[in-house]
């Protein structure tokens, strides 16, 4: 179930993408990659934006798939606190014969401590005149800087990865659409005193990992006898949206070292039964969904139960520090 890590060297003068774990571990920069489906040149094609933050600088790649899916097309920027101008700008590069221009404002960014910034900013990708994907609140000075419309097809969100730091405890915010609403996730690796001490696997000593995996604050998953049920999956409800949660821990429990586990969610369809990945995974622990929550269901909850499906798909890589 490990998913391969693909880290763009953000804050490297070496253009060379590496996949390379040791990456994030060494230098203990916490990563966020999206991507986008979108038109570009005439064709849909993929576009990842990738924000990274390590303890001196925060950085923002864009990177668009060439014909045979590989980023050939990507635009860095290093935003140090002694480049002032690196702030603002754009890039142009040539996507099949076809101009496309990279816009950013980052001036007056607001970060607050996180990876990507929250308020005060855009990114514009731009061609043939339009505007095929606009991030940040800053709209109206990103059409007025391009001086182009806004592209006839909206981006669609795939996916997004995300690389966390933590000792016991990880947190995230997740939208399951694009439109949607911010969702707080939280995933916490208790030890708890089983009082045999049978030393069996991870239990030495009397302890027994267990894990519980919270949505806006709601239990959804808890997993008891961690170290049997490393590798799982479970279906859960966030008000009516239907997700999929995968998550492979084998590493926090087995391996030495700075390690991560792997963390899937995946939104459905209401109608469907069974998930396309179900039969790789057993389902290993007791359900809790978030039936507590009062109220209707959202816009992105009512795009699913009409009869859509999202495309959306949420990878979090926990790394756990000693």
């Amino acid at each position: 179930m490990q998913d391969p890590i693909g880290i763009p060297a953000c804050f490297s003068s070496v253009e060379k993408q590496t996949d390379d774990p040791a990456t994030v571990t060494r230098s203990g920069q916490s990563v966020f990659m999206y991507v986008y489906r979108t038109k570009i040149a005439d064709q849909g094609r993929l576009i990842t934006i990738t924000w990274c933050k390590n303890l001196l600088l925060h950085g923002l790649s864009v990177a668009v798939a060439g014909p045979d899916g590989e980023s050939q097309y990507t635009c860095k920027v290093e935003l140090k606190p002694w480049y002032f101008w690196r702030k603002q700008g754009s890039k142009r590069f040539v996507v099949d014969d076809k101009p496309v221009d990279v816009f950013w404002d980052l001036k007056a960014a607001k970060f607050n401590g996180e990876t990507e910034p929250s308020s005060e900013y855009y990114v514009a990708v731009v061609c043939n005149e339009e505007v095929v994907l606009l991030l940040g609140d800053l709209k109206k000075d990103a059409y007025r800087k391009t001086g182009c419309r806004p592209a006839l097809i909206d981006p669609i969100l795939v996916s997004k990865k995300e690389h966390i730091f933590g000792k016991k405890k990880f947190s995230t915010k997740v939208k399951f659409y694009e439109k949607g609403r911010f969702h707080d996730i939280s995933i916490e690796c208790k030890n708890r005193s089983n009082g045999n001490g049978n030393g069996n696997g991870n239990s030495c000593g009397g302890v027994d990992p267990e894990m519980e995996i919270r949505i806006d604050g709601h239990l959804v998953i808890h997993v008891k006898h961690l170290q049997w049920k490393f590798r799982g999956n479970e279906s859960i409800h966030v008000n009516k949206l239907r997700v999929e949660v995968y998550w492979d821990v084998h590493d926090w429990l087995f391996s030495p070292g700075l390690r991560h586990a792997l963390f899937i969610f995946k939104p459905l369809m209401s109608s469907s039964s069974t998930s396309p990945m179900t039969s790789s995974l057993p389902l290993t622990s007791t359900q809790t969904p978030l039936t507590s929550q009062t109220g209707s269901c959202d816009a992105e909850d009512q795009r699913v139960n009409a009869g859509g499906s999202s495309e959306f798909c949420l990878f979090l890589y926990a790394w756990k520090v000693e």
